[in-house]
């Protein structure tokens, strides 16, 4: 039978009278700009994540740009970020007047590693941009032991967890995306800052606000990015959830190995203390394109989200450096998503690694196997 890249309708639908209340409850309070929602969910994903401080922002790029500003990056800083991952992490670098240094990944992982970070370090270097890419966790505190700030990335890993704790908690700051794609998706957009440190928090709170307290003296040249009121509504309903959510992708990655997806394709290793609740699944083959052409004729679900890693893109030329980024044009060439949601469960993962074995002819390129 199909199986669809994502499902974010089915989780939802037992919560469809609590969102269709706390929606009305929030047309009649007709309070729709930094609400008592606001506040209050700010107050329990802070608690959630185990962070001191949580800021409601319009969306997950917004949110990258004000972090960096309230970190005091600006002209004639560098930032550090890898060119496998969604193009607003990078995009967000510009804005500060910061330029953004590409580095390479742990091709296994996906995500930045200590090494990867140190050979793209300069004097010039103000924050390393560290993303916990389709909701695996980058190794912080070794990438933090450079001497460099970290802003997390954490926009695909809600529900993610980790030794040292949840992503949103463990860098200087972090940044969070409620794309209704996302892990914790709202109905629009809306993105959040999180952070240990009241001082940085407060200047996110003014960044966001057009760089005022009370909107009479401005202190700072800020944004307009403000989490809505109904998201934020949206989102308290969502978030008790979430935990349960976490656990059912994490289930479905179980699915695939289970079901011996392992034996065809290479799949994503969680890094050392790392408990990923999957954003995307993401698979690495080496002829990745025909394995799509395949499972969509099969109607699976699949998708290459980065076949043009960002230092690659045009926009960025100006951009690209000297640093050869080998894992990163790997991982490029050869990823690709798979069907993944919080309640995939045995029967469509069987489904699924049945199309991939039709496709590969019941074996394993050598090529992954050698690099898996």
């Amino acid at each position: 039978m199909p199986v669809g890249l994502f499902d974010t309708r089915t989780p939802l639908e037992p919560l469809h009278t609590e969102i269709l209340a706390a929606i009305t409850a929030v047309v009649d309070d007709s309070r729709f700009i930094l609400g008592p929602n606001v506040s209050a969910f700010e107050q329990e994903f802070a608690a959630y994540l185990g962070a001191g401080h949580a800021v409601g922002v319009a969306n997950g790029t917004d949110a990258i740009t004000i972090a960096l500003r309230a970190m005091g990056v600006g002209p004639g800083d560098e930032v550090v970020v890898p060119s496998f991952t969604f193009y607003a992490s990078a995009e967000a670098i510009p804005p500060t007047g910061a330029t953004p240094v590409f580095c390479d990944i742990d091709l296994d992982t996906f995500c930045v590693t200590a090494d990867t970070v140190r050979a793209a370090l300069t004097p010039r270097t103000k924050a390393v941009i560290v993303v916990h890419l389709f909701g695996n966790v980058a190794p912080v505190a070794e990438i933090e032991a450079l001497g460099v700030p970290v802003l997390e990335d954490a926009a695909q890993s809600a529900g993610s967890r980790s030794h040292a704790g949840r992503p949103g908690s463990l860098g200087t700051a972090a940044t969070f995306s409620f794309f209704p794609s996302k892990n914790l998706g709202g109905f629009g957009d809306g993105g959040a800052v999180t952070t240990n440190d009241a001082e940085l928090a407060d200047r996110v709170r003014m960044l966001r606000f057009h760089g005022s307290r009370d909107k009479v003296t401005y202190d700072h040249i800020g944004y307009n990015s403000r989490l809505d009121e109904l998201q934020a509504a949206i989102l308290r309903v969502e978030l008790p959830h979430l935990d349960a959510w976490a656990d059912g992708r994490r289930s479905a990655g179980e699915h695939y190995a289970a079901a011996g997806l392992g034996e065809l394709v290479a799949l994503p290793v969680p890094v050392a203390g790392a408990d990923p609740a999957w954003h995307l699944y993401v698979v690495r083959d080496p002829d990745a394109d025909e394995l799509a052409q395949a499972l969509s004729a099969a109607g699976i679900g699949n998708k290459a989200y980065y076949r043009v890693p960002i230092h690659r893109q045009t926009a960025m030329s100006a951009y690209r450096g000297a640093l050869e980024l080998p894992a990163t044009e790997e991982a490029a060439r050869t990823h690709l998503a798979i069907p993944m949601s919080a309640v995939l469960n045995p029967v469509q993962a069987v489904e699924v690694v049945e199309a991939v074995r039709a496709a590969r002819g019941g074996r394993r390129p050598a090529a992954v196997a050698s690099a898996g």
